[in-house]
């Protein structure tokens, strides 16, 4: 159900450089899903587009939802002059999340990348059994890894090798010698390229949620769209759209 009210902010910090983490008071937490993600509106009228922000954790109580974010632009910029009892106008909750149930019985690889890492906290917290958690960083600004930490073993991979292995997270699983029955993954498409791939070569199914920019949100402009094996029933053509149809896929489905 796709809702839009006006939620408060409890708290926001910065956590890494230009990366925020903002806990919103908002009846939106009821329904939220891991994966899943919100629409939120700049005060600024000239910036006309809804910035989509992915859902990094649900409080206990369902009565809050956490954000972690990048400044990008101009709307994030703006939110992230945002304090403590300020209003933000919101829309959620938005997009397919990630199917928690197929992951009973089963040894799993959380996967992130960048700011692919704040959806995979939530996921931690959701799927019971054994979870090898892997985040890939740029640098030594390992953000989210103590919250991490509670919910699985963690393994990091840095661009620069100041933290964990030097590489990404494909080379902290060969570095690790890990293994697992299935994959859920949220990243840069790079990354998301490299887990489809190693999927199909151990024969394992992999969902990935993709990252990319969207207009509406609500899937009526067809801004977000990706190639798919199937014919969508709205475009009638082999694609579908991210903002609905997704973020998240099952990787043999879409062609990236």
């Amino acid at each position: 159900m796709k809702e839009k009210e006006t939620a408060i902010i409890l708290s926001q910090r910065e956590i890494a450089p230009q990366i925020y983490n903002m806990w919103i008071e908002t009846y939106l937490a009821e329904q939220a899903k891991a994966g899943q993600f919100l629409c939120i509106y700049p005060k600024d009228k000239s910036t006309l587009l809804p910035r989509p922000i992915s859902i990094c954790e649900v409080r206990e109580d369902r009565k809050a939802l956490r954000i972690v974010y990048r400044v990008a632009g101009q709307g994030t910029r703006e939110f992230a002059g945002y304090r403590r009892g300020d209003t933000i106008a919101v829309m959620g909750t938005l997009g397919n999340g990630f199917p928690v149930e197929d992951a009973v019985g089963k040894k799993v690889f959380l996967m992130g990348g960048g700011i692919g890492i704040p959806p995979i906290l939530q996921l931690a917290k959701e799927i019971r059994g054994e979870k090898q958690i892997l985040l890939g960083y740029r640098d030594a600004h390992t953000f989210l890894r103590e919250d991490m930490e509670k919910h699985g073993s963690v393994y990091i991979a840095t661009e620069d090798g100041s933290v964990g292995v030097r590489g990404n997270v494909m080379d902290a699983i060969a570095e690790n010698g890990l293994e697992a029955d299935l994959i859920y993954a949220c990243g840069p498409m790079p990354m998301l390229r490299a887990i489809k791939a190693y999927a199909a070569e151990h024969r394992m199914r992999a969902y990935i949620s993709l990252e990319e920019r969207m207009a509406c949100g609500v899937g009526a402009c067809l801004g977000c769209v990706v190639k798919t094996k199937e014919v969508d029933h709205h475009s009638h053509v082999k694609n579908a759209r991210i903002c609905t149809d997704g973020p998240v896929f099952e990787a043999d489905e879409v062609d990236i």
